[in-house]
């Protein structure tokens, strides 16, 4: 498509007059890889109820598939993210590694899952009981061996722990039972295993939250060990709170671990990224492509995607999400970072906003598109995949498989 390599090049001159390599943008942009989640290819609802999707994958080996076509329309999704007893509810099968591996992905993060089961309804490592604290502590530890199983390079941890009334919990006790309890799984880690430490500032405990915000988790991941770091969910923040200022302050401190991936009108809604607030989005790539230039190397970030979608199909959405913070990287490599540096060293406020606003509003779908071309593959992700037929394919083959779910009635 001459008219697709005519606009990226445009793009790419502007990288070169800003004093950027062209080819280092693409090859950053090709390299950029982001891990979607086996819990976004299956069916979900709110608390409500559940809404269902002929083509909602069932098993773990459907969410494989999905993933595998997401990776094969965008190709930077090589991972797939996987929710312990969600995905391996009789426990771990070896089988699953060769069907990944024949679909082209691999499996990424390791999700325990401590909130779900009824011993779990004052908390998990912060419950008084003290054999609830070692069940969760458990369940942690056989995730720790199944990323060694798997060739996984991270646990990704999110505690529902927390309470709803004042005088309900010894707060500080919780917070030592927290700290004892990541140590431990700390110790049990493999020397190239990372240990991410999630925070969410409610839900469901409404009083508090045992790991509430970034600083929480920065701190019970300084209390770990060496390996943990502090994982951002775009969702888990108050209403106009300052993200890329956490992003910019975890970067300094070497803590930044990674990111899930997602947007929310009031709160942690799941929506997908950047379709309330695209611009902070892009804010949160700039602060890391900053870092990275004044560095001079890449960052060490896991990017992932954490959301599910009731209304849009799962798969579609994935591919939005992912081209969405592709198209955005994109943006933020765009800033002439001298020029830039330079208006901040004279204090001249309207230029430096100019120059961020200005790599905002450039259309960099074009160069994804010729980044795509290169990589062998349609430029357009949405269309190629509208185009394959493989919501309908592979709803008709799931319902003819395993039959319309129990609750549901399709007219």
């Amino acid at each position: 498509m001459a008219n697709h390599a005519e606009d990226a090049q445009r793009l790419l001159d502007v990288a070169a007059k800003a004093g950027g390599d062209p080819d280092a943008v693409i090859d950053q942009l090709r390299s950029l890889t982001i891990e979607t989640p086996s819990w976004g290819y299956g069916d979900t609802g709110t608390r409500f109820g559940k809404f269902h999707q002929p083509a909602a994958a069932r098993t773990l080996e459907e969410k494989l598939q999905d993933a595998a076509c997401v990776h094969k329309m965008t190709g930077i999704c090589p991972t797939v993210a996987v929710h312990v007893l969600w995905d391996f509810p009789d426990g771990f099968d070896q089988g699953v590694l060769d069907v990944a591996e024949r679909l082209g992905v691999k499996i990424g993060a390791i999700n325990p899952n401590v909130f779900q089961e009824q011993c779990y309804k004052y908390g998990s490592l912060c419950n008084e009981d003290a054999s609830v604290r070692q069940r969760a502590l458990g369940h942690i530890l056989d995730c720790v061996e199944l990323g060694k199983q798997t060739g996984s390079q991270y646990l990704s941890l999110w505690f529902g722990d927390g309470s709803n009334y004042p005088g309900q919990c010894n707060i500080a006790q919780r917070k030592r039972w927290m700290t004892d309890g990541l140590r431990t799984t700390h110790e049990k880690l493999a020397p190239d295993q990372v240990l991410l430490v999630e925070y969410k500032p409610f839900e469901p405990g409404f009083y508090h939250t045992d790991i509430a915000d970034w600083g929480m988790a920065y701190i019970y991941a300084k209390a770990a060990g060496e390996r943990a770091r502090v994982l951002v969910d775009t969702g888990h923040h108050y209403q106009a709170q300052n993200i890329e200022q956490i992003v910019a302050w975890l970067i300094d401190e070497e803590m930044l671990g990674g990111f899930h991936f997602n947007d929310r009108r009031y709160a942690d809604d799941d929506l997908t990224l950047a379709s309330i607030d695209p611009y902070q989005a892009y804010r949160i790539f700039l602060e890391i492509v900053t870092a990275e230039c004044e560095r001079g190397r890449p960052l060490d970030i896991a990017y992932m995607v954490d959301q599910s979608h009731n209304l849009k199909g799962k798969v579609e959405a994935m591919i939005q999400t992912v081209s969405i913070a592709h198209e955005l990287f994109a943006k933020a490599l765009l800033v002439d970072q001298n020029a830039l540096a330079d208006a901040r060293a004279r204090q001249d406020v309207v230029k430096a906003e100019e120059i961020v606003r200005g790599a905002f509003f450039a259309d960099t779908r074009p160069l994804i598109g010729y980044v795509r071309e290169q990589m062998g593959i349609e430029p357009d992700a949405i269309a190629a995949f509208r185009a394959s037929g493989y919501e309908a394919r592979v709803g008709a083959e799931r319902e003819a498989k395993h039959g319309p779910p129990a609750d549901a009635s399709y007219a």
